[in-house]
């Protein structure tokens, strides 16, 4: 039996991939197993068969490599499946492939149904689900203000959120692969994030932190980043002392010679000088005098970013907060302002000035003017909320 791409989803039974292991490492339902009829360079022979002779004779040198492989087929296929002895198939298309592996896995008595269209069917469902649209909040700040720890702690409050660093492996700098395991391709990346937005609700904002539209060498998907563009956007502030606290508590565990790597990268902002004088504090052990050099560069980079957008973007304090304290200030803020239930008059550039007044009544500021802070201590977030032991605040 053959499902379509939402009903194969909700069908029980683990999924089993049968694809080469190159198309599955590009990319794959998230949770699938790999599972695959041919290695890479039987696919590759395979393919070429095809060309050359057709199709009659590319089946029989697929059976060639096949015949060999059934029983541990059967037996991995049956150990997965369980008692349940249901199982789910994709391949490609949809095509010969998982129809060969449904036969066989049914005439071992298990229950298969196979997907639609196959992986491509997928593939065309993310890109529809990452375009449907939904209510935002963009979570912003300096590097090394907290604000991935900040997006765990709404989310444990019950929030909505969606953590792009997290699913790409990556914390979006020079040193973001650091302590890391390696990233996903972009085109598993766009999967990944497919199936969180698809479970978020259309009611509530989604929290998602501030990016460029490149996690590391992962690629957020343009419908996605359109999205994030035109939302509300706030920014978390914390004094350079702390930064610096943060960041040597995470990056203080990389070996020498990968942060050396990771400042040379970007030799060509920082400048040769700079550059060399934070290489010598890492090798000195003194990483913190290398990341106030450093801080000067991703500071100046991420100005530049804020200036080009066209928003107002109010800033919230949060000095001294560890992040469930912080997520309590912003959740504090933003239904104040009215973002948490989509009612905001938060506006942009080509908003009335009318507009504009009605927003600088909430000590926001516009984008050309100095950015007011909306400190986390007024009304009833008071200084008793604030965390001491900084280096216990995760970045």
């Amino acid at each position: 039996m053959s499902l379509p791409t939402a009903d194969f989803f909700t069908h029980p039974g683990p999924i089993l991939d049968v694809r080469s292991p190159g198309e599955y490492a590009d990319g794959h339902i998230p949770g699938a197993h790999s599972f695959p009829l041919f290695t890479n360079d039987e696919r590759a022979e395979v393919g070429t068969c095809y060309k050359q002779q057709g199709r009659d004779a590319a089946v029989e040198l697929g059976l060639e490599f096949v015949g060999p492989n059934m029983a541990d087929l059967e037996r991995r296929a049956t150990a997965l499946a369980g008692p349940e002895k249901q199982v789910r198939v994709t391949c490609r298309r949809g095509g010969m492939r998982s129809g060969s592996m449904a036969w066989l896995l049914q005439t071992a008595g298990l229950q298969v149904v196979t997907l639609e269209g196959g992986y491509k069917a997928f593939r065309r469902w993310v890109r529809e689900t990452v375009a449907q649209p939904r209510p935002i909040i963009v979570l912003g700040g300096m590097t090394g203000t907290a604000k991935t720890d900040i997006l765990h702690a709404l989310w444990e409050r019950g929030e909505a959120m969606l953590d792009l660093e997290g699913l790409a492996n990556h914390r979006g700098s020079s040193y973001g692969a650091l302590l890391l395991p390696p990233q996903p391709r972009t085109e598993h990346f766009e999967n990944l994030i497919a199936m969180e937005w698809a479970q978020f609700p259309t009611d509530r904002p989604v929290w998602i932190e501030a990016e460029s539209r490149q996690v590391g060498h992962c690629r957020i998907p343009s419908e996605l980043m359109d999205q994030m563009e035109a939302a509300p956007t706030l920014e978390v502030t914390r004094p350079v002392s702390e930064r610096c606290d943060l960041l040597v508590k995470i990056y203080g565990e990389a070996d020498t010679e990968s942060l050396v790597a990771a400042t040379e990268r970007v030799r060509r902002r920082l400048g040769g000088e700079r550059t060399q004088t934070a290489v010598d504090h890492i090798r000195e052990g003194n990483l913190a005098a290398a990341v106030e050099i450093l801080l000067m560069y991703y500071d100046k980079a991420y100005r530049y970013d804020l200036e080009r957008r066209s928003k107002t973007i109010p800033q919230v304090d949060i000095s001294g907060m560890f992040p469930d304290r912080a997520a309590a200030a912003l959740l504090e803020k933003v239904q104040a302002w009215g973002w948490h239930t989509g009612t905001a008059e938060f506006l942009d550039v080509q908003q009335s000035e009318q507009d504009t007044e009605k927003v600088s009544e909430l000590g926001v500021v516009d984008k050309s003017t100095a950015h007011a802070s909306v400190t986390a201590t007024e009304d009833s977030v008071t200084e008793d909320t604030r965390d001491t032991d900084l280096t216990a605040i995760p970045i």
